[in-house]
């Protein structure tokens, strides 16, 4: 085992989009477990866009970043030390004390997980928050039908690429994505079979969802927020459903201006929903079972973007508020991940 641990802490509170003089990287002794506890060596870590809120200071569904502290996030690791009964030395397990090569848990809150069966960086993506969110958001809180129309907003991001390939096995009619660059559409429609998606940057939003969608939307699973939630709205049928997952758009611009015509919730009797992962571990287990069946016959296929070491840990988190990113972006921390 090393002999020091290299932590990152936040060291201010970003204004606007974060820099790298917010964070810092610090570096400390190696802890040694207590009774009931473990020592993970971490493999892999995940940043996620949620990770820019709690570096605010307000109140949220978790408690915000501590200055000076800290940071934490989904990471999976291999146990190195332990001193509880039901966590083994070398088993890899997921816990949420990421952004550390080193980590000192309480052995009940770490899960093992098989690496053989699939590898660690799926546990935070595909097989991990991420699927699930795809899963419960198109599935439970949108509640799409076969034969439906879907926008996916972001859909070249960790979430985004699985909505839409849940949404094209349950039987969609057509899959629309939207993504930041020529490359990601490319991507999504020739290897995730996506069946249309457009270059937000290239403007008139409205107008590419009208000729991609001429028929209207059912379903809009969003991840951005802003305009392209506004542009959407235009273009829901009746009775529409929207899962609201995240709003990347709006994160590092405090001053970010409204959606200006709610009133078509209204008129056309749609239903706009929030949702948050943690509300529907209930359905780990199924989601689980299904993505499993189809990883296995290659029905799925995993978008993934890896940045090497813990030093470029801040990088990656930045690159991802960015889009640098196709798919989940994960921190590799040691060659064997």
């Amino acid at each position: 085992m090393s002999a020091t641990n290299r932590v990152w802490h936040l060291a201010a509170r970003p204004s606007g989009f974060p820099s790298t003089s917010d964070f810092e990287l610090r570096t400390e002794p190696v802890p040694e477990p207590g009774p009931g506890q473990v020592v993970v060596r971490n493999d892999v870590m995940s940043v996620d866009p949620a990770m820019r809120g709690r570096m605010n200071d307000v109140k949220s569904y978790v408690p915000p970043f501590q200055l000076g502290a800290p940071l934490d996030g989904g990471a999976v690791g291999t146990v190195v030390a332990s001193q509880s009964p039901d966590v083994k030395v070398g088993e890899s397990v997921l816990h949420g004390l990421g952004w550390r090569e080193y980590a000192l848990l309480d052995a009940e809150r770490v899960r093992t997980v098989d690496t053989a069966a699939a590898p660690a960086s799926a546990y935070l993506g595909v097989l991990g928050m991420p699927g699930l969110t795809a899963y419960a958001g198109l599935l439970d809180v949108a509640r799409m039908r076969p034969e439906e129309t879907v926008f996916v907003s972001g859909a070249a991001g960790a979430v985004g690429t699985l909505v839409g390939q849940i949404a094209r096995l349950r039987g969609a009619r057509l899959v629309i994505g939207s993504a930041g660059s020529a490359e990601k559409v490319r991507y999504l429609t020739e290897e995730l079979g996506f069946d249309a998606a457009f270059n937000y940057r290239d403007g008139d939003i409205r107008g590419q969802l009208k000729r991609l969608a001429p028929d209207g939307i059912d379903v809009y699973f969003d991840n951005v927020g802003g305009e392209q939630l506004e542009e959407a709205l235009f273009r829901m049928n009746l009775h529409g459903r929207i899962a609201v997952c995240g709003a990347i758009s709006q994160y590092n611009t405090p001053d970010a201006k409204g959606i200006r015509n709610l009133s078509l919730l209204i008129s056309k009797r749609l239903t706009l929903q929030g949702f948050l992962v943690l509300d529907h571990w209930s359905r780990r287990e199924a989601f689980t079972e299904e993505m499993i069946g189809w990883l296995r016959a290659n029905k799925v296929k995993v978008a993934e973007t890896f940045v090497d070491g813990i030093d470029h840990a801040v990088d990656a988190f930045l690159g991802m508020l960015k889009g640098d990113n196709l798919g989940k972006m994960v921190v590799r921390l040691n060659d064997g991940a």
